[in-house]
């Protein structure tokens, strides 16, 4: 069994996880107790596992009973993304928080270096790898993995690793730094990093163009963009493990083409169909051409916004969906337009020519685009480059439950601005009916959701109000068990087991889900009630709320 630790359990290294640590934490220097307290209130769990992986994230350092913050006012998006990528690319072992690596012992190593040193030299096994860097098994790769996907252009799947090319002006640390770290204060100063004027500012208007709307399932992400797109143009598609530039941009499909002749009279005397291949623009082309539709064609004045709504966006192959779009992401943030324009493909030029032969893009954007080499309006027209215009909004929702096939890289993350929609189980009356007998929607959500956290110590698993989908106020139990206690056996406590009080039977053994069904595929309400009364919910009584 490995016992040297490179880094310390606990939760999975996201992005979500670091905003949450930096969003609980106080902004001011405070006495340990105290400051311990204070994050505790707003992040369960923080004093069992959090606050070790946070000191070792440097965000805080302990001194003369004191916690000192890295962050002293809410920072945004970037500049968080900024310091968290600047630590992966920085980190190194052994540091103070390594005790089962001594320093006398073992040579400081940065270990995003060391690791991208040995892909170059064609040596791909990310196990093998790791135990070279000291001579001894590690423990804990399993979470190094985690943060060298999510902050580095290191890709590991499995047990291979390879270099993202698509991310451009990577550094390349020293694999062996000579750093004196001698306390945790050295330790938290060694992180620091200056913000970059290459960073992407927050774009200055009502609706950033390009934001991703996440949290745990049902917490009604999608609902509040058809909220707030209400009455706009939307184009809506979903991404999944098979969704690629094809799907998502255009390409060739056999479509069906008529063949009409007619006679000197002008009637008709034949007409056959035939199937052809013609180029079938997709989502992405769609809202594009809408977008400078409107732009194009302002009515009263004023220019209608195109929306692009992606669902499920973690659940594709970004990279490789978007292809070389990804660098239209790039949002001036004083107009929105592409900051730089790309070159499309012939199938894509040849469309955009032809859709574009009526429109009349203004002069004007040559302001906007002072340093392109030619006539800009002109080309955009032509198809000869793609810019995305300031109308042109692209959102997307993400689960953050969803176990992603597909790392999304930071360079792709930090081109989009992050809207996390909370938890909030007391959206409306809803009521679970089993056997006659009703029980709170919201009571249930907060009881289960806390079990869900005591386990798993991650707000990810979590259900939402809408993970369940009520009919006329009513979750019935066969609605109930299909949806609610499949996801609570399949999903959340497959890794746990089942030997918690809410899963036992009469006989105090765990309830297997088939239990949940009777022979004939009715569903067994009485165990269902068994699993409610489990979790200590009472039944309502006519007219009155649960607990009241």
């Amino acid at each position: 069994m490995a016992e040297a630790s490179p880094i310390c359990r606990g939760k999975n290294l996201t992005l979500e996880t670091v905003l949450a640590f930096v969003n609980a934490m106080p902004l001011v220097p405070m006495k340990k107790a105290e400051f311990h307290s204070a994050t505790e209130s707003n992040l369960k769990g923080w004093t069992q596992t959090h606050s070790q992986i946070a000191r070792q994230l440097a965000l805080y350092y302990e001194k003369d009973g004191m916690c000192v913050p890295r962050f002293t006012k809410r920072e945004s998006f970037t500049e968080i993304l900024e310091y968290i990528v600047n630590w992966a690319e920085s980190y190194f072992v052994p540091n103070i928080y390594t005790p089962s690596l001594k320093s006398d012992e073992h040579r400081t190593t940065n270990v995003y270096a060391f690791l991208k040193h040995k892909v170059m030299l064609g040596e791909s096994s990310y196990s093998t790898a790791c135990t070279q860097m000291f001579g001894i098994e590690l423990n804990n790769t399993d979470k190094l993995r985690v943060y060298l996907n999510n902050f580095t252009d290191l890709i590991i799947s499995d047990d291979t690793m390879s270099v993202n090319q698509h991310l451009a002006g990577c550094v390349n640390p020293e694999i062996y730094p000579e750093i004196a770290i001698n306390s945790a204060e050295d330790y938290f100063d060694y992180f620091s990093v200056e913000p970059s004027k290459n960073v992407i500012a927050p774009l200055d208007m009502e609706y950033p163009l390009q934001q991703i709307f996440y949290g745990a399932p049902g917490t009604g992400k999608s609902f509040k963009i058809k909220r707030d797109t209400a009455g706009q143009s939307v184009i809506r598609t979903t991404f999944h493990p098979d969704s690629d530039y094809s799907t998502f941009v255009g390409c060739y499909k056999p479509t069906m083409d008529e063949d009409i002749t007619y006679d000197k009279n002008g009637k008709e005397t034949s007409h056959t169909k035939q199937i052809v291949y013609s180029f079938v623009a997709q989502a992405f082309l769609q809202a594009y051409v809408k977008a400078w539709q409107f732009y194009c064609e302002p009515e009263g004045g004023e220019t209608k916004p195109q929306y692009l709504i992606i669902e499920e966006i973690n659940r594709g192959n970004c990279a490789q969906i978007f292809g070389d779009l990804f660098q239209l992401l790039d949002r001036n943030s004083e107009d929105g337009f592409s900051s730089y324009p790309i070159f499309a493909d012939m199938d894509v030029k040849k469309y955009l020519e032809k859709v574009f032969e009526d429109f009349s893009f203004p002069d004007s954007l040559i302001s906007h685009f002072p340093d392109y080499n030619g006539n800009i309006a002109d080309d955009i027209k032509k198809g000869v480059v793609l810019v995305l215009p300031s109308n042109f909004y692209i959102w997307a929702t993400m689960n953050t439950s969803d176990q992603s096939l597909f790392p999304i890289d930071s360079a792709f993350k930090r081109r989009w601005d992050w809207k996390y929609i909370p938890i909030d189980t007391a959206k409306e009356k809803w009521d679970i009916v089993v056997a006659g007998q009703k029980y709170s929607w919201t009571t249930f959500l907060d009881t289960i959701n806390a079990e869900i956290f005591d386990v798993t110590k991650s707000e990810d698993k979590k259900m939402g109000f809408y993970f369940c989908r009520a009919k006329n106020h009513v979750i019935d139990a066969e609605k109930f068990v299909g949806k609610v206690i499949f996801y609570i056996y399949n999903d959340v406590f497959k890794d746990y087991g089942f030997d918690r009080q809410m899963f036992e039977n009469e006989n105090g053994a765990p309830i297997q889900f088939h239990e949940y069904y009777k022979n004939d595929g009715s569903v067994n309400e009485e165990m269902v009630t068994k699993f409610l009364t489990n979790l200590k919910l009472n039944q309502q009584a006519e007219g009155k709320e649960e607990n009241e």
